[in-house]
Parts: C-alpha cells; sequence; structure tokens
C-alpha cells in the first residue's frame, strides 16, 4: 500500500497570517518555522512512502526547498486542507493507495498517531476515510474551557458512536458536562487534525457542494459527515506526550513549553 503524506499550507490564514512560517524557539535555544516542525514531524512517520509540503505561496514553497522539503504547488481556490490535499495528489503524479493529510499547524503530533490510522486503514478495506481522536486530560480540558471563556478558538472536539464512527466534530467543547460533576476519565475527546483518506473518498468530497455546518464550524471533516459519509475515529494514547496545535499565537507559549519537556 503506497502511502503519501501532504502537509497543506496556507500564508493567508484569518486567525494568524503566516502562521506556516512563525518562528517557536526550539529547547537548544534555536529557533525553527511552524512548516519546517511540522515535516519533520511527519517525515519520522513509519509506512509514509513520501512526503510533501503542498502550498499555494511562493514564500512557504521556497521556505520548505531551503530545509529539503519536496514541494507541490497547488490551485489557490483549494477552500481547505482536504481540497488542497486532493488537488496536490492529482498535480504530484503520484500513484497512492492512502493519503495522509498532516495538519502545518501540529507539530506536536506523536509519529504513532498517524501510524494507527494506516493500520486502521491497512485492517479495514471498507474505511473511505480515519482520524485520531484523543481522551482529555484535566490540564487539556480545562486549557479547552479557558479558550473558550476568553473567545480563542482552540481545539477541536469529536463525539462518537458505539463503532467509533463520529456522530459530530465540534470547536466547542462536546460533550457539555456539568462543571460540578465532572467525572473521571473526563469523556472529552479532543479531535487531532489528521487524516487518512483512500483516494476515492477525496475525490468524493471535492465533488460534493460546500455544506452550512462546515462552514459554520470551519471543520473540513463536516462535509463528510453532512453526506452520509462515515468518519471513523481512531482512538490513540498520547503516551504522556503534550498535544497542542497552533491555532493562534497564544498557542505559541504552550508549544515551546511543550517541546522543552521533551527533551
Amino acid at each position: 500500500m503506497r502511502t503519501v503524506l501532504f502537509i497543506p499550507a496556507r500564508f493567508a490564514s484569518t486567525r494568524y497570517p503566516a502562521k506556516p512560517l512563525a518562528m517557536l524557539r526550539q529547547p537548544d535555544g534555536t529557533q525553527k518555522s511552524l512548516i519546517q516542525m511540522s515535516w519533520e514531524a511527519a517525515s519520522a512517520i513509519g509506512g509514509v512512502d513520501a512526503v510533501y509540503v503542498a502550498t499555494d505561496d511562493e514564500r512557504i514553497a521556497d521556505a520548505a526547498r531551503a530545509f529539503g522539503a519536496q514541494v507541490v504547488m497547488t490551485e489557490e481556490a483549494c477552500e481547505n486542507g482536504t481540497a488542497r490535499c486532493a488537488d496536490a495528489l492529482a498535480k504530484s503524479g503520484e500513484t497512492a493507495d492512502l493519503v495522509i493529510n498532516f495538519q502545518g499547524d501540529a507539530p506536536l503530533t506523536p509519529p504513532w498517531f498517524v501510524e494507527a490510522l494506516i493500520d486502521a486503514m491497512k485492517g479495514d478495506a471498507t474505511i473511505g476515510m480515519a482520524t485520531p481522536v484523543l481522551r482529555c486530560d484535566r490540564a487539556t480540558y480545562d486549557a479547552f474551557k479557558d479558550d473558550r471563556a476568553h473567545g480563542r478558538v482552540g481545539g477541536t472536539t469529536a463525539v462518537f458512536d458505539a463503532n467509533m464512527n463520529a456522530l459530530y466534530f465540534s470547536k466547542e467543547v462536546l460533550p457539555y458536562i456539568d462543571p460540578g460533576k465532572l467525572p473521571d476519565p473526563i469523556p472529552v475527546f479532543h479531535h487531532v487534525g489528521v487524516y487518512a483518506y483512500r483516494p476515492d473518498a477525496l475525490a468524493t468530497y471535492v465533488a460534493t457542494p460546500v455544506t452550512t455546518l462546515e462552514t459554520l464550524e470551519g471543520l473540513e471533516q463536516l462535509r463528510f459527515l453532512y453526506s452520509g459519509v462515515p468518519v471513523r475515529c481512531v482512538e490513540v494514547d498520547a503516551r504522556g506526550r503534550v498535544f497542542w496545535e497552533l491555532n493562534n499565537p497564544t498557542d505559541v507559549p504552550r508549544i515551546e513549553a511543550a517541546l522543552e519537556r521533551l527533551t
């Protein structure tokens, strides 16, 4: 099974312009761009045959080529990472059995998160798309609630059925829990923004019109759910690692602190 990974990256982010080129302090005192850190994290994943940065911006492309990444230029009109992966697959000339969408704002993503998706897809030919979910610990849950209380868009949560097929994804903290009745373990799952698709699922996605829910939430995976396409959630274990995406400038110190803890 040939597996190709794309890192979608765009310059014109509304919440954080030029985010892929944001510089983060490393534990040794040097700095690396977010896109380089994401590429290095993607390159550490087992079972992946090729890794590309997929972008429509020459500034990102130049930076990526400078640290050794393969780059595929995509259309500016790609409305999200899934559409950009579909465009990148077509433009790269790759013949893939499995396509990975590895978010360019999540350099703390452990390799085993993606390896679990690859294993799930290999083990069940009926799965057209899969994504990881991670049970929140108290610190992550509190960070999610703090973001929402202060009007910040933080991480995404997922709810799923008994077969691990997604019911919904939201940037709100779901399910609602009475603050005085917070159970242990916490039944809130952080959606890790990584996707594995079979090429036919990608083709179906780009052929389906944009839906109201994905526009309101800003979550591309909701187009699959709205259209009745199952999204398999694969629960992963952080193994003590802190996981956080870079959604806002305020997340930079969180990620830099997490990097310090990895040393």
